[in-house]
């Protein structure tokens, strides 16, 4: 039999073992946009390329190894496999795994800085701002991700406007409207290059950095 201590030493090291299952699992910057992009809405391997803009070959070796970590999963419909997170703590995961980089990492302040700054005069409002004129119904509020990602889930009251549509869709906003734009979330950059096409055609548009996760978890916690 064995003494207690050695269990206890033993049952230690594999519950470490198995945490490191996910650390392994998210060393890859691949398989953590993946994941990103499922937080939004669940999608097949040709839609993840599509978002990633890896081949399908890739995709299909990096979902093999967030499976095998239990981080998604997926159903088939017909000949399709849709691939979603496994779990919606795995959205707040990511959050607070974005917040730590975000603290601890001073290159990413940098590397958003350093963007930001090669486009003239685009302002990022604070989800409260945003709140604030949503609430004092001034403004109209674009969501530039998918349809497929909009119908999903999206901030009340916002309209769907995806990037890849937006010169086209842009030309139906009213010219006095007061414009703010929000992508996947802090990850994604979209929101400063739709700002500035929008001011480009004389709207007043602003940013937001924040996505509709991150909406969603701020409500929660006030």
């Amino acid at each position: 039999m064995k003494e207690p201590l050695n269990s206890a030493n033993v049952l230690k090291e594999d519950l470490y073992k198995q945490l490191a299952r996910i650390g392994k699992c998210l060393s890859s910057d691949k398989r953590l946009e993946i994941l990103n992009v499922l937080a939004q809405s669940p999608k097949t391997v040709e839609k993840l390329a599509a978002f990633t803009g890896m081949n399908m070959a890739n995709v299909s070796r990096h979902l093999q190894i967030l499976l095998d970590a239990k981080l998604v999963k997926f159903t088939k419909r017909g000949t399709y496999a849709i691939y979603s997170l496994a779990d919606p703590e795995i959205i707040d995961f990511m959050a607070s795994l974005w917040r730590i980089s975000e603290k601890q990492l001073p290159d990413i302040a940098k590397l958003k800085e350093d963007f930001l700054n090669n486009l003239d005069g685009i302002q990022t409002l604070t989800m409260d701002e945003v709140m604030e004129k949503v609430n004092n119904d001034s403004i109209v509020l674009v969501d530039l991700r998918s349809k497929e990602d909009f119908e999903m889930g999206h901030i009340s009251g916002a309209i769907s406007m995806p990037m890849t549509e937006l010169d086209t869709l842009m030309q139906e906003l009213p010219k006095d409207a007061e414009v703010i734009a929000y992508c996947q979330g802090p990850l994604c950059v979209y929101s400063a290059l739709a700002v500035q096409k929008l001011q480009q055609e004389g709207y007043k548009a602003y940013r937001m950095d924040e996505g509709i996760n991150e909406w969603q978890g701020h409500f929660l916690s006030h």
